[in-house]
C-alpha cells in the first residue's frame, strides 16, 4: 500500500494563497495564475489542479473525474471529504485533460434561475502560454488578451461556443498545465 500524498504544508495560508490565484483569474481572463503549493500531487492531477481541488471542493462539493485523474479520487475523498458525481451532468465540480474531455454539453449547465449551480470544468491541457492563436475579449479584458492553449481536441470551441448562445446558464473552465492555470468565465469571447 502506497502513502497518501500530502495536503497543503499550510492549510490556512496555502489555501488562502491559491484562492486569490483563482479569483483573479477568473476577474481577469487570459492572465496566468501560478501555484507553488502542494509540493505532492496525487496520481491523476498536476499542482495547479490540486491546488484547486484542496481549495474549492469539500463535502458537499460533488466531483466527476475523467479516466486519467480518477486515480486521484482517494485523495480527494481524504483531503477534501469530496463526493464522487456518478456523471458530468451531476458534478460541480469536474476534473479532466483534454484528451479524454465529454462533450461540454454533458456537463450541468445551469438553469436561468440558478446559473451559478453550473459545473466547473478543471481541464488539464499539455501547456498554456500568453501571447497565443487565441484572441479573448469580454468582462476583465480591458481590449483583448492573447493566449495559447495546447492540446484541445478538434470540436472543442465550436461546441464552446454553442454554450454562449444559452447565457446566463453556460460552464466555466479552468484550464490547468502544471503549476499554471488559465480561467475562462462562460463570458468571455473565445475567436481564433
Amino acid at each position: 500500500m502506497r502513502a497518501m500524498e500530502a495536503g497543503f504544508a499550510d492549510p490556512v495560508s496555502d489555501a488562502q494563497a491559491a484562492f486569490r490565484a483563482v479569483l483573479d483569474a477568473m476577474a481577469r481572463p487570459g492572465r496566468l495564475a501560478h501555484f507553488a503549493a502542494p509540493a505532492e500531487v496525487p496520481p491523476g492531477l498536476g499542482r495547479a489542479a490540486a491546488a484547486l481541488a484542496l481549495t474549492l471542493v469539500d463535502m458537499d462539493t460533488a466531483v466527476w473525474l475523467g479516466p486519467a485523474c480518477a486515480p486521484a479520487a482517494d485523495w480527494l475523498r481524504f483531503h477534501c471529504s469530496a463526493r464522487l458525481a456518478a456523471s458530468p451532468a451531476a458534478a460541480r465540480f469536474a476534473f479532466a485533460t483534454a484528451g479524454e474531455c465529454p462533450p461540454l454539453a454533458q456537463f450541468d449547465l445551469g438553469t436561468n434561475e440558478y446559473p451559478d449551480q453550473s459545473t466547473t470544468l478543471v481541464l488539464e491541457v499539455p501547456g498554456l502560454a500568453r501571447g497565443g492563436a487565441l484572441t479573448l475579449r469580454g468582462p476583465g479584458i480591458e481590449t483583448v488578451e492573447h493566449v495559447g492553449i495546447a492540446g484541445l481536441p478538434s470540436g472543442f470551441w465550436g461546441q464552446r461556443d454553442m454554450l454562449h448562445e444559452l447565457f446566463p446558464r453556460g460552464l466555466d473552465i479552468v484550464f490547468v498545465a502544471g503549476n499554471t492555470a488559465l480561467a475562462l468565465p462562460r463570458t468571455t469571447r473565445v475567436e481564433g
